[in-house]
């Protein structure tokens, strides 16, 4: 699936765009799928254990900005997490052994779509190395003007950078302490069908969704299978091991990889979205004031 140029690009970027991996009636049963979760948020108040919701959310007006644990929640997102095409492409970055952890449907709708704060994965769920990525499954066309993914390239190859305020975990990083070139960040655009990967300690955020169309990412978690979290796994190692989508179960294996624990926890939980809220400085409300 990789040619030896998207690996080297992986490699060096920390991120790369995958097009024509799902095919268009793939992406069509998904976008329906997608379309009937968010016309089942109609009537609801607040966030719940499926839908996290945008602040201009109302019970008449359902503006849905997550799907919580997708794959959960419909076989059509499930079975993205043994996608043959999407397994080769982690296979080709770590070997045959692949186990997933968690995903999440991030929706920007057409003109009102919440940007995500500049961040590193990392931060939230460091592990004893750092063989891990996200691989986001494009439901709609992604351009700039719609909000895509952008990373800050090479930045996987950095520090952990601080995501406290206040000495409180709130998963994302101040523009204040100019950690990193925010001018150099790259889009990760592509069609409909087409994926991203990026690395867990790749710097990335996303902007507001200004343009007419919507922006509709499906990220998949996925790791190494000798990739164990270091805050643990409540479920036991049998759960654990349940999680194994190509390949065998490994021995843990640590390597030398810069780590900050995201506690104390964030004052707000439920979402990513919430837990940015704790910010004292956001990025892109500064753009946006430009």
């Amino acid at each position: 699936m990789l040619t030896k140029a998207q690996i080297e690009e992986y490699n060096e970027v920390g991120a790369i765009v995958v097009p024509d991996v799902l095919t268009r009636d793939e992406v069509r049963t998904l976008s329906a799928v997608t379309d009937g979760f968010v016309e089942r948020a109609r009537g609801l108040t607040g966030h719940t254990d499926i839908y996290d919701l945008e602040d201009s959310h109302t019970a008449d007006n359902p503006r849905v900005r997550r799907i919580k644990a997708a794959h959960l929640h419909d076989p059509a997102y499930a079975a993205l997490t043994r996608h043959p095409k999407i397994l080769a492409v982690l296979q080709a970055l770590w070997g045959p052994d692949i186990r997933f952890d968690t995903a999440k449907l991030n929706m920007k709708c057409a003109g009102f779509g919440a940007p995500v704060e500049w961040h590193q994965d990392w931060a939230f769920y460091p592990h004893t190395n750092d063989d891990l990525a996200a691989v986001g499954v494009m439901f709609d066309d992604m351009a700039m003007e719609n909000g895509p993914l952008m990373v800050i390239p090479g930045s996987h190859k950095g520090p952990t950078f601080d995501h406290h305020a206040g000495g409180v975990f709130c998963g994302a990083m101040d523009p204040n302490n100019r950690d990193v070139d925010y001018s150099q960040a790259v889009p990760l655009t592509g069609k409909a069908g087409s994926i991203t990967v990026h690395h867990v300690r790749a710097v990335h955020g996303s902007a507001p969704n200004i343009s007419d169309r919507d922006r509709r990412l499906l990220l998949f978690q996925f790791r190494s299978a000798d990739a164990w979290p270091i805050l643990g796994f409540p479920g036991g190692i049998e759960a654990f091991n349940d999680l194994m989508v190509a390949g065998k179960p490994r021995e843990p294996r640590l390597a030398p990889t810069p780590i900050r624990l995201p506690l104390p926890p964030a004052r707000l939980q439920g979402s990513l979205y919430e837990n940015q809220k704790g910010m004292k400085n956001r990025f892109f409300d500064r753009v946006a004031a430009q």
